[in-house]
């Protein structure tokens, strides 16, 4: 145990943002022995813990994490056909995912394609219900095995017990993140099923049917010219997530602004481009204190230039949050996870 459990590990090494103070106790986890073993820790130190995959999705506090943070590494794949000619992936949750995307693309497995160069692992897909290019990871999962750490017991969520929404799901709430996701049963087809309605991608296929190889490099090439790699500078991509409104707040917001661009979500509500309000609306794209910023080509994405400290990051939010409201009375909420 002692050589398993490390001390006062910088977690900024771990976050694509680059940020974040040291974890008392760190852990790497490359089976399920190993969760278990965590699983104990935690119980007798009685201390909380913070599960981290690829660190693509987390604002960690400087001055560190006072429990236990769990790296789940856990590898492997297993690809099941099934009788209706569909396929079965179960994905370990330490898995790369844009590997994993790219293994489903040569295979000729459509579903995750529109997924393509989002940074981080598996595991954390289902917990935002990532989401990109007109699709949602949650269209594609049959089930997530999930580690239920105070009790060491394993369990399956079906689809619906998931209660998946936009960036949202069960494992976001405080029973959910008791869970430690070890695996994702991912449902594919074997026949083109081209997901191309998101504007970007019906401007270039519109009269073809894409392979999933064309629609994969179409996605990584217009993610490059978006946002910035995040292994040169620290990032999170879209800090932010797009507000949904009542159909009534939308009417008054097209009113005051009618290029700004809507989708409906259902009949009571509309989704909002944050990105076309924070540049054309509020000119924040390109905007920058100091090395705190919001992307030059994408103002959804915060960048840290240097090396500012998480403190700093949460107030440029906060500050970008605010000018957002004074101009359209819009309350927006962060894609990315605080950790205090």
């Amino acid at each position: 145990m002692d050589t398993f459990i490390r001390e006062q590990i910088p977690l900024h090494t771990y976050t694509t943002l680059r940020v974040g103070g040291l974890a008392k106790y760190f852990v790497i986890v490359n089976s399920i022995e190993e969760v278990e073993m965590a699983s104990q820790f935690i119980k007798q130190t009685n201390l909380p813990f913070l599960v981290l995959g690829g660190g693509s999705n987390l604002l960690i506090n400087d001055n560190g994490y006072k429990g236990v943070v769990i790296h789940n590494q856990l590898k492997g794949r297993e690809y099941v056909e099934c009788d209706d000619g569909s396929v079965t992936l179960i994905c370990q949750a330490g898995e790369i995912l844009d590997e994993v995307i790219q293994d489903t693309v040569e295979r000729g497995y459509w579903g995750l394609e529109n997924l393509s160069s989002i940074p981080g692992t598996v595991g954390a897909t289902p917990v935002q219900n990532v989401g990109a290019y007109g699709v949602e990871v949650s269209d594609f999962i049959e089930c997530v095995e999930a580690y239920h750490i105070p009790t060491f017991t394993k369990n399956f969520f079906k689809k619906n017990e998931c209660n998946f929404s936009y960036r949202d799901s069960f494992f976001k709430t405080e029973i959910g993140k008791k869970y430690f996701i070890t695996a994702i049963h991912f449902r594919l087809q074997k026949k083109s099923n081209p997901k191309i309605t998101y504007n970007d991608l019906n401007k270039i296929f519109s009269n073809t049917i894409p392979l999933q190889s064309e629609i994969r490099n179409e996605i990584i090439s217009i993610r490059s010219e978006k946002f910035p790699d995040w292994k040169v500078v620290g990032t999170a991509g879209s800090f932010f997530k797009n507000p949904i409104v009542s159909k009534k707040e939308a009417e008054a917001l097209r009113v005051m602004y009618p290029e700004l661009p809507m989708y409906d979500v259902d009949d009571e509500n509309v989704k909002i481009s944050l990105g076309y309000a924070l540049d054309k609306i509020c000119n924040l794209k390109g905007y920058r204190l100091g090395d705190a910023g919001l992307y030059s080509k994408q103002a959804l994405v915060l960048v840290n230039y240097g090396n500012k400290n998480a403190e700093e990051i949460k107030n440029f939010s906060e500050l970008v949050t605010k000018k957002i409201y004074e101009a359209t009375k819009i309350i927006i909420t962060p894609e990315v996870n605080f950790i205090d």
